[in-house]
């Protein structure tokens, strides 16, 4: 069995933002060396990683050369160059999640096609190479009013999402390829993280609900378990595995889906990589994602995914109306409730709506959690100097 605790054996992490910091805490328990690639000098990982390496992550030649450096690859942002990593993959080099399903999942044309040809339960939908064309589909009456507009590249954290309810809403949306997709009226927004090595081991986390923010369309809570019936998580979580199965993923899967309102799931979209729905595991898990996700690239046998108590996550964004150096207003008063944790990402700007943090809440009670969970987003402002 290779080594990779305390030797000379090198992962190449392509991203360096906060997921990678989290990855970070993780290899350094384990004394793994760690490589990493980023396009910001100012990183959230540029300071603590065993080797920086400052490139852009879509550049051919930056990302073949990076591969070269490194016994094993793997990701934390999924837009980056493919074709590098199939050069990559062809000399030999093993990259997880592979690259013919960062191919698939990096564009959400291709990963909703996807879904339609394996049967998977997802939204209709309707592809366009550029938005005139969704125009002219709403004059000709192909389309209707209301549905949601999605970009096919490029789209994070809320951007590149957006509710169209009128000509008026198409103003502004960049002109590329795109995606209009029903409009969903559903019950909950839940996600499950599967996680699958090579030797074909695979477990799922619990279900989690989404609280979404409704201007910024960001996740302002995670909430596990999800507050649903055991046949709807029992769908949900088979839903999941279908999905993990269909790429034949190695690595960890994050499958965002909704509920609908006569209980059917529909998978929305999948993140090849560790995941904000996700991050309430550091505290709340026997395995947090972070460290399952070593686990799984590295072949290695499969954590406890239950959790040890219930645990909410709080995004922490900046707020509107403050870009400059970041100040956490109240952070003290926070650290005084019990069973309160905050992750700050080590960026040093802040600007609205920026994923600056976030802060974890246990308890044994999920509805107590929640109170806090409340509280703490109602105390701690990300504000500037």
């Amino acid at each position: 069995m290779k080594s990779y605790f305390s030797s000379d054996f090198k992962l190449g992490v392509l991203g360096g933002g906060q997921l990678g910091r989290m990855l970070l805490a993780e290899t350094q328990k384990l004394d793994i060396y760690t490589v990493i690639l980023d396009a910001s000098v100012e990183a959230p990982c540029a300071q603590i990683c065993n080797e920086f390496h400052h490139g852009n992550l879509l550049d051919f030649e930056t990302v073949y050369n990076f591969g070269k450096k490194v016994d094993l690859l793997t990701i934390e942002i999924e837009n980056v160059n493919i074709d590098a990593l199939d050069k990559l993959e062809s000399e030999g080099l093993e990259i997880y999640p592979k690259p013919k399903d960062l191919r698939i999942i990096q564009n959400k044309a291709r990963q909703k096609n996807f879904y339609k040809d394996h049967n998977i339960p997802t939204s209709d939908f309707s592809h366009y190479a550029y938005i005139e064309e969704l125009k002219h589909s709403l004059e000709n009456d192909v389309l209707d009013f209301p549905f949601v507009w999605k970009s096919a590249r490029f789209g994070y954290d809320g951007n590149g999402v957006k509710i169209v309810k009128s000509y008026a809403d198409l103003e502004g949306l960049p002109s590329g390829e795109c995606i209009a997709e029903k409009l969903i009226p559903f019950k909950n927004e839940l996600a499950v993280i599967v996680a699958r090595n090579k030797k074909g081991e695979i477990k799922t986390y619990p279900v989690v609900e989404m609280e979404f923010h409704p201007e910024a369309n960001q996740v302002e809570y995670v909430i596990c378990p999800a507050r649903i019936s055991d046949d709807v998580a029992e769908k949900a979580r088979e839903v999941a595995l279908k999905v993990a199965d269909s790429f034949d993923f190695i690595g960890l899967l994050a499958v965002e889906m909704f509920q609908t309102q006569e209980d059917e799931i529909l998978v929305n979209e999948a993140a090849p990589r560790t995941h904000n729905s996700g991050h309430y595991s550091i505290e709340a898990s026997y395995t947090s994602q972070f460290e399952q996700h070593l686990r799984s690239i590295l072949n290695l046998p499969l954590g406890n995914t239950e959790s040890k108590v219930a645990g909410i996550m709080v995004n922490l964004v900046g707020a509107e109306g403050y870009t400059g150096d970041v100040v956490y207003k109240n952070i003290e008063e926070i650290l005084n409730i019990e069973g309160v944790t905050p992750h700050i990402y080590g960026k040093k700007t802040t600007k609205p709506f920026r994923k600056m943090g976030h802060v974890t809440i246990v308890d044994k009670d999920i509805n107590r959690a929640r109170k806090t969970a409340q509280k703490v987003k109602e105390t701690i402002k990300v504000i500037s100097k």
